[in-house]
């Protein structure tokens, strides 16, 4: 894979080799395109059979005739890209034709890659090496330097995919609160006087089977029926289980299902 032409020998066995194959048929194509872009614009003549832009991995480039030989030793480029030249603006023809390079050297990459067998995780690592540098078409249109500028503020992307997460925490707050709020009198008769007489009043809250109230920070669910609060593991309901019930009833006002309450 080294040389000037652009089916030269192949030697090149892993995604490393290949990748730098690709690197220096982009950057002669990048130098067509940009640095020898009159020239390349004269080569380009209408009045002449179908002509191709071809990079090689020695950083050079040359606009010629496709391969006489059939089926060609590698993926051929765009074909006929003079006869577009007069007929367009030249800043829109030479996006085509990067364009159309990129497409190219992306073919001629997986060739090499099937050629020489690689696998899923090779075919994958040559890709992102790939996929790491900015493309022909962003390079001779400049969006490769606008995207340069926009890395920079970009902060505010990171804080954007953030903002899921918040709303899961929010969304978990009430559900948090829920499992920490005391049988329905003790709730209503509160009222604003919160969070100290509340705590209280957990810490006075006796199991409805073991009659203490120890265990402070395990689970304790509510009968939704007399409204006793019960260890979880009094009652052998976990809060996995709690979770798919409904309403709980303790063993003495039986089971069923809608509305329970919880607390931790």
């Amino acid at each position: 894979m080294d040389g000037g032409s652009a089916g030269a020998a192949y030697t090149a066995r892993t995604a490393e080799e290949v990748f730098r194959d690709l690197r220096g048929r982009r950057a002669g194509m990048i130098r067509a395109l940009t640095d020898d872009v009159d020239k390349f614009f004269k080569l380009c003549d209408p009045e002449k059979e179908n002509l191709c832009l071809y990079g090689y991995p020695n950083e050079t480039w040359e606009v010629t005739l496709p391969a006489e030989e059939v089926p060609p030793e590698i993926p051929e480029p765009a074909l006929g890209i003079n006869f577009a030249r007069d007929g367009m603006n030249e800043k829109d023809w030479l996006a085509l034709v990067a364009v159309h390079s990129d497409s190219w050297l992306l073919s001629v990459a997986f060739y090499f890659g099937a050629r020489f067998g690689f696998d899923k995780e090779t075919r994958r690592r040559l890709f992102n090496m790939i996929n790491n540098l900015p493309t022909i078409y962003e390079v001779v249109t400049g969006a490769a330097k606008r995207q340069s500028k926009d890395k920079t503020p970009n902060t505010n992307s990171s804080s954007k995919s953030n903002k899921p997460s918040s709303k899961v925490q929010s969304r978990a707050e009430p559900r948090a609160k829920a499992k920490l709020s005391a049988p329905k009198d003790e709730e209503e008769d509160s009222g604003d006087d919160g969070g100290d007489d509340e705590e209280e009043e957990h810490d006075n809250t006796l199991c409805g089977t073991c009659g203490t109230n120890d265990g402070k920070d395990e689970f304790w669910i509510c009968c939704d029926n007399c409204e006793k609060w019960y260890h979880g593991k009094c009652v052998k309901i976990t809060p996995a289980r709690a979770e798919h019930i409904k309403q709980y009833r303790c063993p003495d006002c039986g089971n069923g299902n809608s509305n329970k309450r919880i607390k931790t």
